[in-house]
């Protein structure tokens, strides 16, 4: 059992954090959100977002009210909820910055212009934000989103406070899991490899927080699994990288393609080329069109998702 309360009576800490530029919560968090089954965290009725995640000073979860255009009330429980007060305004867009973001006119000015709340957040949690990005190594989406609710509903304990979020699984714990465990949940031999190798080296994992951005992709691409595709989506969630591209995405190239120069088509060279006048924005470029939905037309049916853990 966990050594602190998950009781709904704890008092929680509070803060107001405002910040430089508007914040529009859902377009800024959900890409933090695994799904609409996701245990560690949730979008209540009243429109507030809810997080469970594991801090250098213990658990913690985290509500986050819209108060303002630029202001959000920031509710905590757990023995992290002071590291979560004070990591806020990071996580929800401090040090976002449009310096250099000057669409022409056309579809992406009027995006931004639609979307101005959508910041570019920084959780400061790299091994949580890298344990579902290993799992959609390479599969459906749908079929990653599963195996990552199994995986977080076996291995994560109740998170503090109100909210019946679970946190999701600690490092040690991932570690010493066989990797036969992980296949009833939908995870093969080579993604639980890669799992336990990561969740042995968190400490050097979470120091890439300290370091420069490059150095921190090189960092990230260093340890056994993890490519280009892998730390650039770790990059643009948990250290706030604004420009991650994630290179060898099945779906990206083919969204760039089509509302950047109108082919239904295309691939990862075609992609960067494209996003190349908007250098040091490309991750803020390929969120607003992931935000406004924008797709190419269908070739094809979807591919049926296999049941890996019947295999």
């Amino acid at each position: 059992m966990p050594g602190y309360s998950v009781g709904p009576d704890m008092d929680p800490v509070r803060r107001t954090v405002r910040l430089p530029l508007p914040v529009d919560l859902p377009l800024t968090l959900s890409p933090l959100r695994r799904g609409f089954g996701d245990p560690t965290m949730l979008r209540d009725r009243a429109g507030s977002w809810w997080r469970a995640t594991r801090t250098c000073e213990g658990p913690a979860t985290a509500r986050y009210t819209q108060a303002a255009a630029d202001a959000v009330e920031v509710q905590a429980w757990g023995p992290g909820a002071a590291w979560a007060l004070e990591h806020a305004p990071a996580l929800l867009g401090s040090g976002d910055r449009l310096d250099g973001f000057d669409p022409a006119s056309g579809l992406l000015r009027e995006l931004h212009r639609r979307m101005p709340g959508l910041r570019m957040t920084r959780t400061e949690a790299v091994f949580e934000a890298i344990v579902p990005s290993v799992l959609e190594q390479k599969v459906p989406g749908a079929s990653a989103r599963a195996a990552f609710r199994s995986l977080v509903r076996r291995y994560g304990e109740p998170a503090p406070g109100p909210g019946g979020l679970l946190l999701p699984p600690a490092p040690e714990r991932l570690a010493a899991t066989p990797s036969f465990d992980f296949h009833p949940l939908g995870i093969e031999a080579r993604r639980a490899g890669v799992l336990r190798e990561i969740a042995r080296r968190a400490p050097k994992v979470e120091a890439t927080l300290a370091m420069p951005l490059p150095g921190a992709y090189r960092r990230l691409q260093a340890f056994p699994g993890i490519g280009p595709w892998t730390a650039a989506e770790v990059a643009i969630v948990a250290l706030g990288d604004a420009d991650a591209v994630s290179v060898g995405d099945y779906h990206l190239p083919h969204m760039v393609a089509w509302a950047l120069a109108g082919h239904a088509r295309g691939n990862d060279d075609l992609m960067l080329e494209l996003l190349e006048p908007y250098r040091g924005h490309r991750g803020r470029v390929l969120r607003l069109l992931g935000a406004a939905g924008i797709s190419p037309p269908r070739r094809g049916p979807r591919l049926p998702l296999a049941r890996f853990a019947s295999i």
